[in-house]
């Protein structure tokens, strides 16, 4: 029986929930999500919960914020005028908008605060400082 491992293809389901049972992510009703252990598509932190499981396992982790998506940086909070948005588009708090990073890669942005000249806009993770509980159930494991 496979065990994960580094560079093992691993196919499974999992849930990202919240403190509160607020399910933010899961493909338990979808298809399952495949990768290879240390590609990068998914954080290490969430990686390292899953190294030694095998096929037909099924666990619930808690990942810290620092395992995770990091705590929030104040530097990520950006100050822009109310004059460099259209002036018909409706800002609000907890809008998402789309910018484009200096490379024009998308970079999503939550309207944090809106007053008459300013807006601030937070670019940190949206589960920056959030404790995940994460759970899995192992599909398959494939030695590399």
């Amino acid at each position: 029986m496979s065990v994960i491992e580094p560079g093992v293809k691993v196919s499974l389901h999992f849930a990202l929930k919240l403190a509160g049972g607020e399910i933010v992510d899961s493909t338990f009703d979808k298809k399952p999500a495949a990768f290879t252990v240390g590609d990068g598509n998914l954080l290490a932190g969430f990686e390292n919960k899953l190294i030694g499981m095998h096929k037909g396992e099924r666990k619930q982790f808690t990942v810290t914020p620092e395992e995770a998506f990091g705590q929030p940086n104040p530097n990520n909070m950006q100050h822009f005028k109310r004059s460099d948005f259209d002036p018909a588009m409706e800002l609000h708090e907890g809008l998402v908008i789309s910018f484009a990073d200096a490379n024009k890669a998308e970079l999503p942005g939550v309207v944090a605060r809106v007053d008459a000249d300013a807006v601030v806009v937070d670019f940190n993770h949206p589960l920056a400082g959030r404790v995940i509980y994460f759970e899995v159930e192992i599909l398959d494991v494939v030695p590399a």
